[in-house]
């Protein structure tokens, strides 16, 4: 009777859930590990849109209670089976910034970041979580968090910030705990991101995310964040400006910007034309972050990396190849997970949708061991 209750209570977890709460759905991802592969198990989206009175597509701002609703909906209808999970912090609630320090030792450095972190965080160093990372000036080098790199005294070196407000964090907190998970971990979206959607070669490569009601803009080298920026328009000014322009509901100008193949030809031009203003503005801010950083650093970006549900507009990298003037592929973050080979084109098709949710299980799966 002991060996049952505790092969019971001691039941080793194979299966984890990442969960990426953004502005206009709710999406989730089970993996589990087997011969030390990422199985994909389960994976689903549920438009937060009805749970706050409005259409589907549409980006909402919804109380915790609201977001656990749905969290749990989504968990029930893709079939999640497991409760052991990891959670994403929306970009736009945190903090990430570069900053130059003096080369200390370590104990030293670890009282100096709170000091200088004062000048780039707009609230008391008490209210958020600081963390922080040495940016190797050795870009062949990877490191993470916690890791320490050695310096010489006297040089100058580059510091990862990241800070999060300790009231988004109990937020995600009560969400999580309303839906009955348990997650060890919350993540800023962009590591979730870059462990699932980037190629860990040389070339300096940018991420445009483009979400919902914005556009995250991230440049990574060796995965690690070396310039990120914020776009305050997304794939939801397309949808709505389709929808005012050809008076149509927002749903099907959001079926309408997803398969260009439903446009008549005598309205392909005019479509063209309406997404094309909102893909200009976008893009080209973008491309200015990209000359910036070229500039600053006299490295070329060989590489756009293209998610997010926006990256499903169709022809997306075509559009974007005319600004760019480089690589332009889109996230398959799937394509790190196994799955049924008849899926393969579909999970592409969807994959950069899911790119931070299938980072976020991923990381989970590390966990695991």
């Amino acid at each position: 009777m002991a060996n049952f209750f505790k092969k019971l209570f001691n039941k080793k977890v194979t299966n984890v859930v990442g969960i990426d709460i953004g502005s206009s759905s709710v999406k989730v991802v089970q993996l589990s590990i087997k011969n030390g592969k990422a199985i994909l198990d389960t994976y689903g989206e549920l438009a937060l849109g009805p749970y706050a009175g409005t259409e589907i597509g549409r980006a909402t701002n919804l109380p915790p209670e609201k977001l656990a609703e749905a969290l749990k909906d989504v968990l029930r209808e893709s079939k999640v089976t497991t409760t052991s999970a990891g959670l994403a912090i929306p970009f736009g609630s945190s903090l990430i910034s570069a900053i130059e320090m003096p080369a200390l030792e370590d104990a030293k450095l670890a009282q100096m970041i709170p000091l200088e972190a004062r000048k780039y965080i707009p609230v008391p160093i008490t209210e958020v979580m600081l963390d922080w990372m040495i940016i190797p000036k050795d870009v062949d080098k990877s490191v993470d968090f916690g890791d320490k790199e050695q310096v010489k005294q006297g040089e100058k070196i580059d510091v990862l910030l990241v800070a999060i407000h300790n009231d988004m964090l109990a937020r995600f907190q009560s969400i999580v705990s309303q839906a009955a998970l348990n997650a060890s971990f919350f993540e800023i979206e962009i590591f979730s991101t870059i462990r699932s959607s980037v190629e860990q070669d040389a070339v300096t490569q940018m991420i445009v995310d483009l979400g919902a009601a914005s556009t995250k803009v991230y440049i990574v080298e060796r995965g690690i964040v070396r310039t990120s920026h914020i776009i305050n328009r997304g794939s939801q000014d397309i949808t709505m400006a389709l929808s005012k322009s050809l008076g149509m509901t927002v749903q099907e100008a959001e079926i309408m910007k997803r398969d260009l193949h439903r446009v008549p030809d005598t309205q392909r031009k005019t479509v063209d034309d309406i997404m094309g203003l909102t893909l200009e503005y976008i893009f080209s801010d973008a491309h200015r972050v990209m000359l910036a950083y070229q500039k600053k650093y006299n490295k070329d970006v060989s590489r756009v990396v293209m998610v997010g549900g926006g990256a499903r507009v169709d022809h997306i990298n075509e559009i974007a190849e005319k600004y760019f003037q480089t690589s332009i592929v889109l996230g398959n973050p799937f394509g790190k997970t196994e799955s049924p080979a008849f899926l393969e084109q579909v999970l592409k098709k969807t994959g950069p949708e899911f790119a931070v949710a299938v980072g976020i299980a991923l990381r989970k799966l590390q966990e695991l061991g």
